[in-house]
């Protein structure tokens, strides 16, 4: 009865938004024209784009949409910021897609570096190191089951340290608390291994790749 009580108490105070995500990532294009323009004479741009991206691109008779297809879900933020800052300029070519890829990797890594420190703070731990703080920021790009993974596994960080709280108060005669931190920090890694399987060819179970990390 009290295992009930504390469950269903941790589920009413852990309120988290769930997002389902899409494993192919679309672009919208404001000029069909772009197109042509992303396939490039003789196909060379294209040919060039899917190489240096390491996605597939999808170009075909929908109005206004290009398609991004790609095992890695951060391999295909990267290519939509380089395709934004491509059609955004207006000049495709090899020697801009190298180097407006490179800019977007470099905006992509801060990003994934903030979402790291970000979820972290809010979950009031301060002691991981850096690496692993990068790899949980990773997360942010990752979807499983149409859950975004960051998202799904600070709410399992929180509901963690909830049930660790509810165990501690309903069981004070316990010689020794329920240590609250371990419960957080492990919750939040419980699918660490989703931020780096999908680079693995093929790709790696997650569960073996979270225990090593």
């Amino acid at each position: 009865i009290k295992a009930r009580e504390i469950v269903g108490l941790a589920i009413q105070r852990c309120s988290s938004e769930v997002a389902n995500e899409l494993t192919l990532t679309t672009i919208k294009l404001e000029n069909d024209d772009d197109k042509g323009k992303i396939i490039g004479k003789q196909g060379r741009n294209i040919q060039w784009l899917e190489k240096t991206l390491g996605v597939e691109l999808i170009i075909d008779e929908t109005p206004g949409v290009v398609a991004i297809s790609g095992f890695s879900s951060v391999r295909r933020h990267i290519a939509k910021l380089t395709l934004q800052k491509l059609i955004g300029d207006g000049r495709i070519h090899p020697s801009s897609i190298e180097e407006t890829y490179e800019k977007s990797k470099a905006e992509m890594a801060e990003e994934i570096a903030i979402a790291g420190e970000e979820a972290v703070n809010k979950l009031g731990i301060y002691d991981f190191p850096p690496k692993l703080v990068r790899l949980i920021g990773r997360l942010k790009y990752r979807t499983s089951y149409g859950q975004n993974m960051l998202k799904h596994s600070m709410e399992m960080s929180r509901l963690a340290g909830l049930l660790a709280d509810g165990v501690n108060q309903k069981f004070k005669h316990r010689t020794q608390a329920v240590d609250r931190m371990i419960c957080v920090k492990g919750a939040l890694l419980h699918d660490i291994g989703k931020a780096v399987d999908e680079e693995m060819t093929p790709k790696g179970d997650h569960v073996d790749l979270g225990e090593k990390i």
